[in-house]
C-alpha cells in the first residue's frame, strides 16, 4: 500500500430536505483519509450514513459543506454534471448489491458499456470486455443475458464492468448482500486481489466475515465516524 493519499474528506456535512422543507442531516462532520491501494470497509447501523458517504466519494451526490480532495484536487465544489460524469467514468468503478445490469444486453455488452460511454471503438472495448470476463472465469458466458446467469455470475459481470475503464478507485455498496455465503466469499477473494493492482477499494458492508478482507474498518453511527482501526492481515 502506498503512502499517497488518494481521498481526503475534511469536515464533510450532508443534508437532505423533505418536501415540507425540513432538513435531515445525514453526515455531520466527517474527516477521513484513504491511501492508494488501501482496502477500507465502512460498517455501522442502517441509517448511519455509510451509503451517503460512498455516494459522495463517487461524485453521485454533492456534499453540503466541507472539502473533498481527490488526488489532491478539490472536487467538493464541482456541480457541473458533465465534469462529475467525466471524473466518475475515468477514475472510479462502481459495484452494487443489486448488480444493475441491463437485462436486454449480453454479459459482454454490459461489461463494455463504460467504454462505450467513453467513446472507445467497438473492437477495442469488446476485446477488453472479453479479457475481463475471462479474468473473472466468465469467458463461457459472454453472450448470456443477466436472466441466464446465477447471482454470483451476475456480480462477476458487474465487477468486470466496474473494471472496464481501469479505474484507480473501486466503490462497492454491499457487493455480497444478494449472494449466498459461498459466492460472497468468492467475490471477496476477487476484491482482495485488487490490492495486487494497487487499486483503492471502499466498501460498505454489514457483515463481519466480509469486512475481514479489508485493511481497515471505519465504523459509523448517526452520520459520524465512531472509530477506525487497522486489521492484522493473514491468509484466509
Amino acid at each position: 500500500m502506498s503512502e499517497e493519499v488518494v481521498i481526503q474528506l475534511k469536515d464533510v456535512h450532508k443534508s437532505y430536505y423533505l418536501g415540507n422543507g425540513e432538513e435531515v442531516q445525514v453526515l455531520k462532520g466527517v474527516d477521513v483519509e484513504i491511501k492508494k491501494g488501501e482496502f477500507v470497509a465502512l460498517m455501522g447501523e442502517s441509517g448511519g450514513g455509510k451509503t451517503t458517504l460512498l455516494n459522495i466519494l463517487g461524485c453521485l451526490h454533492p456534499l453540503s459543506s466541507g472539502t473533498y480532495l481527490l488526488e489532491g484536487e478539490n472536487i467538493g465544489d464541482v456541480r457541473d454534471d458533465g465534469t462529475l460524469a467525466f471524473i466518475r467514468n475515468k477514475k472510479m468503478g462502481f459495484v452494487f448489491q443489486q448488480f444493475n445490469l441491463l437485462s436486454r444486453l449480453s454479459a459482454l455488452k454490459n461489461v463494455a458499456l463504460p467504454s462505450l460511454y467513453a467513446g472507445v471503438d467497438k473492437e477495442t472495448r469488446n476485446t477488453k470486455a472479453k479479457e475481463l470476463l475471462k479474468l473473472l472465469s466468465m469467458e463461457e458466458r459472454t453472450e448470456h443475458k443477466p436472466t441466464e446467469l446465477s447471482g454470483g455470475q451476475q456480480q462477476r459481470v458487474a465487477i468486470a464492468r466496474a473494471l472496464m475503464n481501469d479505474p484507480e478507485i473501486i466503490l462497492a455498496d454491499e457487493p455480497t448482500g444478494a449472494l449466498d455465503s459461498k459466492n460472497g466469499l468468492e467475490i471477496m477473494e476477487i476484491f482482495k486481489n485488487f490490492k495486487n493492482q494497487q487499486k483503492t477499494v471502499v466498501m460498505v458492508t454489514h457483515t463481519a466475515e466480509v469486512a475481514k478482507y479489508a485493511d481497515r474498518i471505519i465504523y459509523m453511527r448517526d452520520g459520524k465516524i465512531l472509530d477506525t482501526h487497522y486489521q492484522l492481515k493473514s491468509e484466509y
